[in-house]
C-alpha cells in the first residue's frame, strides 16, 4: 500500500507552532502509512523568526524552503503560488495542510486547490488548520487570507466551537468541519519543561521580579504614527509602577527609527526578538501580557496570564469569554482600563477552553489519515 504523502505548509513564526504538533503525532502514530513533507515559504526570513523555531520545537529543517522574503502582499504572494506549484508538480502528494492566516497560508490553498496532477480534475485534499476565525474585519489582510482559505478547504479544521458555528453560519458543509482543539497549545504544554531551563530572565536581569511582557507588531498599530504614539503613552504610564519588557519586532523597530519615536526608557526594556523557549519563559513568568497578536492571546490563555489585546476586535473571542483576555482598544485610557479589567479576571478564575488539552495534534493527524476520498 502506497504511503499517504502528507505535505505541512510553514510560512511565518506562528505557523511553526501549529504545524509541530502535527509533525510529532503522524511521526509517532503514522510513521508506517503516511510520509510527511515540510514546506517552509521563507515568509519570516530572519534566524530568530524561523530557524531557532524549529530548533526549540525538535522539528527537522524543511524538505523544501521557497525563501520568499519579505514584498508587498501581492508580490509575496504571487512568489509563494509560483515556488509551490513547482513544488506540488514535483512532489504530488495526497494531502496539504496549511495553518493560519498568513499570505502563505491563502497562496498555498490557492494553488493547492487549482492544480491538476495525474490528469484533469486529480488534485491534493487541502486542508486547513485553524479554520473558522473571524474578527469581522476585512481591513485585516489576515481575515481576507482566512475567508479565502477556508471557501475552498476540504477538511477544515477548528480549535473553538464558535469556528465551528462560524463556518456553518457561512455555508461550509457539516461534514467537512472537525472540532480537534488547538495545536498551538500543544506546543506550548510540550516544550514548557524546556523552557524552564532557559536562562533568558537571569540573562535580563528580570530573574524573582515583577516585569509585564508587551509584543507589538501588526501593522495598523505600527504604521500609524498617532496610534503608536498614543499606545507608547500608556506602555510608559504603566512602566511608572512596573517595568516592561518590549522584544521588538524588526517591522516596529522600523518604524519607530522612521516616526522617530522612542519606545525603551523610563522602565522599559527593549530587546531582540526572542526564539521561542525564551518566549515561553518570560510569558509565563509575566504579571500581565499586552499584545496585538493572535497567538500570544491563546497562549496567555492557556498559562492563566492576564493578556490585554491592543486591538479593537479579536479573531478569539473564546480567549474573552473563557479566558484571561480583554479587548482593550489602542487608546491610552482603553489600554489602562483593560489592564485592571484583566487582573481582575484571573483573579476570580478563568478555564481553558474546550480541548485545548495538548492532544489536537493526534486529533488532526487521525482526521487527515481518516480522508480516504480524495477530492475529484
Amino acid at each position: 500500500m502506497k504511503p499517504l504523502d502528507v505535505l505541512l505548509v510553514a510560512g511565518a513564526r506562528p505557523n511553526f507552532m501549529k504545524i509541530a504538533p502535527i509533525y510529532w503525532a503522524l511521526r509517532d502514530h503514522a510513521a508506517d502509512h503516511v510520509r510527511v513533507t515540510i514546506v517552509h515559504t521563507g515568509q519570516h526570513y530572519d534566524a530568530r523568526m524561523s530557524d531557532d523555531f524549529f530548533r526549540d520545537l525538535r522539528l527537522p529543517a524543511p524538505d523544501v524552503n521557497l525563501g520568499v522574503g519579505s514584498a508587498s502582499h501581492a508580490e509575496q504572494t504571487a512568489r509563494v503560488m509560483s515556488g509551490f506549484e513547482r513544488v506540488l508538480l514535483k512532489r504530488r502528494p495526497d494531502v496539504v495542510v496549511v495553518v493560519g492566516d498568513v499570505n502563505s497560508t491563502a497562496a498555498c490553498a490557492l494553488v493547492t486547490a487549482k492544480i491538476e496532477l495525474d490528469g484533469p480534475r486529480r488534485r491534493p485534499l487541502l486542508a486547513h488548520v485553524e479554520a473558522g476565525l473571524r474578527s469581522r474585519d476585512r481591513t485585516m489582510p489576515e481575515e481576507i487570507n482566512r475567508l479565502v482559505t477556508d471557501a475552498i478547504s476540504d477538511l477544515l479544521l477548528t480549535t473553538c466551537r464558535d469556528a465551528d458555528d462560524n463556518l456553518r453560519a457561512e455555508g461550509i458543509a457539516p461534514d467537512k468541519i472537525r472540532f480537534v482543539g488547538n495545536p498551538m497549545i500543544d506546543s506550548l504544554r510540550r516544550c514548557l519543561a524546556d523552557a524552564a531551563g532557559c536562562s533568558v530572565l537571569e540573562r535580563l536581569g528580570l530573574a524573582g521580579r515583577g516585569y509585564g511582557l508587551v509584543t507589538l507588531h501588526r501593522p495598523s498599530n505600527v504604521d500609524d504614527p498617532e496610534r503608536l504614539r498614543e499606545i507608547l503613552a500608556a506602555l510608559r504610564e504603566i512602566a511608572r509602577e512596573t517595568r516592561l519588557l518590549l522584544p521588538v519586532h524588526p517591522r516596529t523597530q522600523a518604524r519607530l527609527e522612521r516616526f522617530g519615536l522612542a519606545a525603551g526608557g523610563e522602565g522599559i526594556v527593549l530587546v531582540e526578538p526572542l526564539a521561542y523557549l525564551e518566549m515561553l519563559q518570560v510569558m509565563q513568568a509575566a504579571s500581565f501580557v499586552l499584545t496585538d497578536s493572535g497567538g500570544i492571546q491563546e497562549e496567555t490563555t492557556a498559562l492563566g496570564v492576564a493578556c490585554v489585546t491592543l486591538r479593537e476586535n479579536t479573531e478569539r473571542p473564546v480567549t474573552i469569554h473563557e479566558g484571561t483576555n480583554v479587548l482593550a482598544g489602542v487608546t491610552r485610557r482603553g489600554i489602562l482600563a483593560g489592564l485592571a479589567e484583566a487582573r481582575r479576571k484571573v483573579a476570580a478564575g478563568t478555564r481553558v477552553p474546550e480541548l485545548w488539552d495538548g492532544r489536537a495534534g493526534e486529533r488532526i493527524a487521525a482526521a487527515l489519515t481518516a480522508a480516504e476520498e480524495l477530492p475529484a
